[in-house]
């Protein structure tokens, strides 16, 4: 009876040690794989971080090149013809008047551009408004030039998102905008904005003249395309997917698709 006491008590004794190895290990992987972890959550988020500062930079650095752009072609040629009707402008001069309330016309106009661009191109601005204002005062802007007809639509109930992905949206599709006034000799283009359930669908079409997208895809290519593969790269930071069709004769449409993820989701307001 002794023995088999004693017999079971060793094995009592065994499976302790046993048990208390096991649960050594466990813990041991269980805070490796916590180490682990940790290490892959800070990882993400540096490159995370690292990603937004490059887009950020490359954003600052697209915003300098559109304000050299307007100041160029809008600004700079108004205040020009307001110059050249003052230089030609002489006291005896039967036009003198008109031509002076020209000049006054054409800086006004300048000064109106020059706010516009401000408005357009500063981010508070951009946060105040919210985005789905942005694009339509974008589009505003644009038609009150008289060089092209725009409009915009919006359907489902809209979802605010946070600042940074509300910004780095706004941005992408700024540039396809600018782009299509630069480069499409297009009569009108229109926005999109539809909420579903799962995802915001951006969409901008214009009648342009469009373009051969296929270079796109030539490994040797290094400069076509650029802007489109930074745009691409901004969707793709904010979880966004990136599609642009065209063809040469029949424009070019753009297409953002944002699922509508509670990791960057604020709040939702109905249209």
């Amino acid at each position: 009876m002794g023995t088999e006491i004693e017999q079971l008590l060793k094995y009592f004794t065994i499976a302790i040690l046993l048990l208390g190895c096991f649960m050594i290990v466990f813990v041991i992987i269980y805070r490796l794989r916590m180490n682990n972890h940790l290490k892959e959550k800070e990882q993400t988020k540096l490159r995370y971080e690292q990603t937004l500062l490059q887009t950020q930079l490359e954003i600052q650095e697209q915003t300098l090149k559109n304000i050299s752009q307007e100041i160029h072609d809008n600004v700079g040629q108004v205040l020009t013809l307001a110059k050249l009707n003052l230089a030609t402008t002489t006291v005896n001069d039967t036009g003198a008047m008109e031509k002076i309330k020209t000049s006054q016309q054409l800086i006004g106009k300048a000064i109106q551009d020059l706010r516009d661009l401000s408005r357009s191109l500063n981010t508070d601005y951009v946060e105040r408004m919210g985005l789905l204002r942005s694009i339509e005062y974008e589009l505003e802007l644009l038609k009150k030039t008289g060089s092209i007809e725009t409009e915009m639509s919006i359907a489902g109930i809209s979802v605010k998102f946070n600042q940074q992905t509300e910004l780095i949206l706004f941005r992408i599709i700024q540039e396809a905008i600018h782009n299509v006034m630069r480069h499409a000799d297009a009569q009108k283009i229109a926005a999109s904005v539809v909420f579903t359930d799962h995802e915001m669908n951006v969409t901008i079409e214009d009648n342009g003249k469009g373009f051969d997208l296929s270079p796109l895809n030539d490994a040797e290519n290094k400069t076509f395309g650029l802007g489109l593969r930074n745009m691409q790269a901004r969707a793709t930071m904010i979880g966004a997917k990136f599609l642009m069709n065209s063809e040469p004769g029949k424009g070019t449409t753009l297409h953002l698709q944002l699922p509508l993820n509670e990791s960057y989701n604020e709040t939702g307001t109905e249209n």
